[in-house]
């Protein structure tokens, strides 16, 4: 069964990134809905597939991670504005059987993303 999941890494200091608000959202020509919200934990990861079973299918999506707030609390992010805030990474899901990891990998001035195993 497919799934979806993700993760945070702070590449600036070497850490999970701890505590970011991430939301996933179905995208539908344009109509964009919101399908859940999560926090990443100690590790920098969710405690479970952002989305799983009936409700993941092939399509278009978007996950939108809050990085503003945690690179603030960092000391890092302190012009206005701010040069990275709101991070949202679209995608598509092509194969609903298969596992689709897509990780950020953020610093103060930078990030990435891949598709992950």
């Amino acid at each position: 069964m497919g799934r979806l999941t993700t993760h945070v890494l702070d590449t600036a200091l070497g850490c999970p990134g701890k505590g970011i608000k991430i939301e996933l959202f179905k995208i539908d020509d344009d109509t964009r809905e919101k399908l859940c919200e999560v926090v990443t934990n100690d590790d920098g990861r969710c405690d479970g597939p952002i989305l799983e079973g009936d409700t993941f299918a092939a399509g278009v999506y978007e996950l939108v991670f809050h990085a503003g707030d945690y690179l603030d609390a960092k000391g890092v992010n302190t012009s206005e504005p701010k040069f990275l805030d709101i991070i949202p990474i679209r995608f598509g899901i092509a194969a609903a059987g298969e596992h689709y990891h897509v990780p950020l990998l953020l610093s103060p001035y930078s990030f990435s993303t891949y598709r992950g195993s």
